[in-house]
């Protein structure tokens, strides 16, 4: 069958109308909820991914790098909470900075989705399970600390033998 060459162009624009059917998203309020407990990167990648949906790259884009950033922070805070003495004043800082980043991430990028999602859906859009982001969130948190404890047992028994 060949195209009507008197039809209207169709528009492939992500954008649409406030009552048109949604893609599956993750509550973008519950993923920011979330990343209280598992960090500002978690919410960021869930983020990445309703975005992805929503057919926007250029914030999936930028919600990756948000995410990225973040896991490279919590690596630095968490090698130094490993390897500098222990300190009452270096704990503080590390719940600052990554309390700061939840803030910063969220009024900069996360709520941005939130007003997007209310004002294309509503409240309704299919809503897509918390069972497989949170375990693995979970299995990165139980990582993390494995190997945070593994570099403060190896640089404790390397300090003892000196």
């Amino acid at each position: 069958m060949t195209p009507n060459p008197y039809a209207p162009p169709k528009a492939e624009v992500a954008d649409v109308v406030r009552g048109e059917v949604a893609p599956a998203l993750w509550n973008a309020n519950a993923a920011a909820a979330w990343s209280l407990l598992f960090s500002p990167a978690f919410g960021a990648f869930v983020h990445m991914k309703n975005w992805q949906a929503l057919g926007d790259p250029t914030r999936a884009a930028a919600a990756k790098t948000w995410g990225i950033w973040t896991l490279v922070a919590l690596g630095m805070v968490s090698l130094a909470s490993a390897l500098l003495p222990d300190s009452k004043g270096l704990d503080a800082l590390s719940r600052v900075v990554m309390l700061a980043l939840l803030l910063s991430w969220y009024y900069t990028s996360g709520r941005a989705q939130v007003a997007l999602i209310k004002q294309r859906f509503g409240t309704q859009y299919p809503r897509r399970g918390w069972g497989k982001p949170i375990l693995i969130a979970l299995g990165a948190l139980v990582g993390l600390i494995l190997v945070i404890v593994a570099i403060g047992l190896a640089f404790e028994g390397a300090a003892g033998r000196v």
